[in-house]
């Protein structure tokens, strides 16, 4: 019996049992030859035992303490030495405590966090850190506060020139205000995908946030009438009131359009207060950052006949992250920065980046009576963390195969704890100490926090530190700095470490706070020109890019070494040439560019498929002439074909195979070059009859990623600004990329996709900037297909991975069965939170809301065509 309970089963035993004279408790004896009757398989016991007895004989652990009754080793006697290492738990954020008998764990799963004592957040600190990793716009947790007390987040980053974070509330539909009588207050209360204190922090450390309010409305008032009665207020997370709409001033009770004097209605403060019998929108943004986040709206209806109000609240979005590049630089080893006593006794953990030339220098450094901790660049290889906390000095160090003082940013994370100290530097691997079994754990400093040098101003840093974080609290170098001798706010030149983030010729170009890509000379778009430009080609369609006006209307205004680059009179002796397409059609034309010289250069897909590519280079001599024995090339998949030469060796590479070598032997100079045609290609003077022939043809399909040299003629003829330089003639349309399009008129790709986490939400087509999330509809389909919070395998990636691989028949079939099932349920589920939300809210929405809804929607939609002085928009 174990506890009072019997064992489930019962042995029957014949005979007797006897047993000898010694008794083992606890294990045996090492010497085990002298006892030959005592064998164990496992090691001893370790614990406490008591009311011991052996037949209906009780044993007195003193008598064998006294030497009376047996002998023992290593025991207390008459006391229960054991030690509860898990009270008090030093395992943090909600990890779980396990112990040995010697030491203590924690089980940081599903936390968030990491480290000997789940201290350390898995998740960056904001979107700007995601931009400048080079993530995709996507779902991501956050953690605005680090290794401090707030929970991860989860947000959406849209990635553009800038990181926008934005959070999601429960409300963004379309709510229609409808009361029986004016007096009636319609209030709807928002709730955020993040806690109030996580919504703070994430404004606190932007640079700027807004949230957009759409008004639709007739006969309905929005500000205050003329007896003064308030008619519509917001409250954002102080719960204080709030009259003003958009850039009006707080307590003005106007709206943009009253104080600049330009309302449709002068006699009214804003456009909804003309009280016009047709539909009239207004669209504000709120964007004083102290009020905000919107919590509450609250709107009075019109209570007259005909009259309606409807309006919609967006996303909470704000941009920037002031903490990630505060920084200060310090110019003699003698400066220095001071804050207050770092209070990290039982955790701390520091996190930087620097930059320096300097072959060393002190970080920061912190003193007590005799403990302390520093953090040092010891030598141009090396990074030191090293620290006392009673137990004699202890410490760890990183050395790099390359130098750190390269003048780029490196980022240092440095934790120490009861269990360990680690320190991390860049990618080098993370570099642990444990800590003494027996000793002292508390960190007792007492005197200032020392940044950039010490107490006796020596071996002091000559740099720039940025993004400093003491558990998670960022300091505000830049504050400190201002006032502070030796020491500059700011720290200029950040290409020379983020610059490999703008691909396919994009430039890096410095800012303030971080960097952007100037992707003007490449073939690519979007914030790191990865985002390809692509266009279908109709039949007879084609495109011409003059360099005459490239050169007159673009090279004039940037200061280049390309500024006489293609004048009549100046000639190439080398040219890139990139260009990707998808098509089934032969002959076809991909790439015509001519000369005033009648020289050109032709990319072309032969009556077979096979890619020929043409150069002459002398009007007098035929041209050369290169088909590559590729395979049908006119297949209707993606290829790729990149084109580099160099005076007289050309270089193809078609799909990232390897490259080939060709030696052209019609010249090296490409003369007066004057034009790109792609598509058809109108009066080729001097071509070859298979070039004629391919361009009489011209292209049909999709063509992507274009460029010649500096020249990108889809962007000049897609993108606005650009349309100088080129002719588009016939149905030249835009195309999402050329991976994804099947032509025109083809479906675009759904964009529901699947998310997961531990709040269930799913992404969805939305006409604001960040998706609409919804609640905890779809949490058993988030849970197939997303890992849990407790550690990504690279937190760098958004939790929605759109373009998932293929996999097995059977797999996919099962999993288009459970999708459409919790599809089906997500629907009724939703169906149901929107009927309880509209309760809970007092909508006073009669059993016809949903044809009440669709018929506003219909109006608003007839009334599109109101003209442009009817609406407004605040920014």
């Amino acid at each position: 019996m174990v506890d009072g309970e019997a064992a489930p089963m019962a042995h029957s035993l014949r005979g007797q049992i006897e047993s000898g004279d010694t008794y083992y408790l606890g294990g045996c004896p090492d010497n085990s030859s002298a006892h030959p009757g005592c064998a164990a398989s496992a090691g001893g016991f370790q614990g406490c035992l008591r009311l011991i007895s052996i037949g209906d004989e009780a044993v007195d652990p003193i008598s064998v303490q006294q030497g009376a009754l047996g002998s023992f080793r290593d025991l207390q006697i008459d006391t229960c030495g054991l030690t509860d290492r898990c009270l008090p738990s030093y395992c943090e954020h909600g990890g779980e405590c396990s112990q040995s008998w010697s030491t203590f764990s924690c089980d940081c799963a599903h936390t968030g966090y990491t480290g000997a004592t789940c201290h350390s957040s898995l998740y960056e600190q904001s979107c700007e850190a995601h931009w400048h990793r080079g993530d995709s716009s996507g779902l991501y947790y956050i953690d605005s506060d680090g290794s401090g007390p707030l929970e991860p987040s989860l947000v959406y980053c849209n990635m553009t020139d800038t990181a926008w974070t934005s959070v999601q509330h429960n409300g963004s539909h379309l709510v229609r205000v409808k009361s029986l009588n004016e007096e009636s207050p319609h209030p709807v209360f928002f709730k955020y995908m993040a806690s109030m204190d996580q919504l703070q922090t994430i404004i606190d450390y932007a640079d700027n946030c807004q949230q957009e309010l759409t008004f639709h409305c007739k006969k309905s008032r929005l500000s205050t009438p003329q007896d003064g009665t308030p008619v519509s207020w917001w409250a954002g997370r102080t719960d204080e009131t709030h009259t003003y709409w958009g850039g009006s001033q707080p307590d003005a009770h106007k709206c943009t359009c009253g104080l600049e004097g330009n309302c449709i209605d002068s006699q009214y403060y804003c456009n909804c207060d003309a009280d016009r019998n047709e539909w009239t929108s207004t669209t504000v943004v709120l964007s004083r950052k102290k009020c905000l986040p919107v919590t509450q709206v609250v709107t009075r209806g019109g209570g007259r006949p005909h009259s309606g109000a409807a309006y919609a609240l967006g996303p909470l979005r704000c941009s920037g992250d002031n903490s990630f590049w505060n920084s200060a630089s310090f110019n003699t080893e003698s400066s220095y920065l001071h804050f207050p006593t770092f209070r990290g006794e039982l955790s701390a953990d520091v996190s930087f980046f620097f930059k320096t030339t300097a072959s060393s220098g002190v970080f920061l450094e912190n003193l007590g009576i005799t403990d302390f901790i520093r953090l040092e660049l010891r030598a141009p290889t090396e990074v030191a963390f090293s620290f006392d906390v009673g137990n004699g000095p202890r410490e760890v160090t990183v050395q790099s195969p390359t130098a750190f003082n390269d003048n780029r940013w490196h980022l240092v994370r440095a934790d120490r704890n009861v269990k360990e100290a680690s320190l991390q530097v860049g990618q080098q691997p993370r570099k642990t100490q444990p800590a003494p079994a027996a000793g002292h754990a508390r960190l007792q400093l007492n005197s200032q926090l020392f940044v950039g040098g010490t107490a006796s101003r020596q071996r002091g840093f000559l740099g720039c530190i940025r993004s400093l974080r003491l558990n998670g609290l960022a300091l505000d170098l830049e504050e400190r700095a201002t006032m502070t001798p030796g020491v500059e706010p700011g720290c200029p030149g950040h290409c020379s470490t983020y610059g490999h983030l703008c691909h396919n010729g994009g430039r890096c170009r410095e800012k303030r706070r971080g960097i952007s890509c100037d992707c003007t000379f490449s073939a690519y778009d979007g914030p790191f020109c990865e985002s390809d430009i692509s266009a279908y080609f109709g039949a007879g369609s084609s495109v011409i890019y003059n360099f005459q006006e490239h050169y007159n209307d673009t090279f004039s205004k940037n200061s280049s070494s390309f500024t006489a680059l293609f004048h009549e009179d100046l000639t190439l002796t080398g040219e890139m040439a990139t260009l990707s397409f998808r098509t089934t059609g032969t002959p076809s034309s991909l790439l015509y560019v001519s000369s005033f010289d009648e020289e050109y250069l032709s990319v072309i897909l032969a009556p077979n498929g096979s890619l020929q590519i043409r150069y002459k280079l002398d009007r007098h001599r035929e041209p050369d002439v290169f088909n590559f024995g590729f395979k049908n090339l006119a297949d209707g998949q993606l290829h790729h074909v990149r084109i580099n030469r160099e005076a007289a060796v050309m270089f193809v590479e078609v799909n990232q195979n390897a490259r080939r070598q060709v030696i052209l032997s019609s010249g090296t100079e490409f003369n007066a070059v004057k034009s790109i045609m792609l598509g058809t290609v109108l009066e080729p003077l001097g071509a070859d009859p298979d070039t004629l022939r391919a361009g009489a043809r011209g292209f049909t399909g999709c063509l992507s990623a274009v460029r010649f040299g500096p020249a990108v003629p889809l962007k000049a003829a897609l993108r606005a600004g650009g349309r100088a330089q080129v002719t588009v003639r016939g149905h030249v349309a835009p195309a999402p990329r050329c991976a994804d399009a099947a032509g025109p008129g083809a479906p675009a790709r759904e964009a529901t996709r699947p998310l997961a986490g531990d709040a269930g939400v799913w992404l969805a087509p939305s006409p604001s900037p960040a998706p609409a999330l919804a609640s905890r509809a779809g949490r058993t389909m988030l849970r197939a297909s997303m890992p849990g919070r407790s550690g990504p395998a690279d937190a760098g990636q958004p939790l929605v991975n759109a373009d998932g691989g293929d996999s097995a028949v059977i797999g996919g079939v099962i999993a288009v069965v459970i999708f459409i099932l919790l599809c089906i349920t997500a629907i009724a589920i939703r169906i149901y939170q929107q009927r309880w939300l509209y309760q809970k809210n007092e909508t006073n929405i009669p059993k016809t809301g949903d044809n009440a809804e669709t018929a506003l929607k219909s109006e608003l939609n007839m009334q599109s065509t109101v003209n442009e002085s009817q609406k407004e928009y605040f920014f």
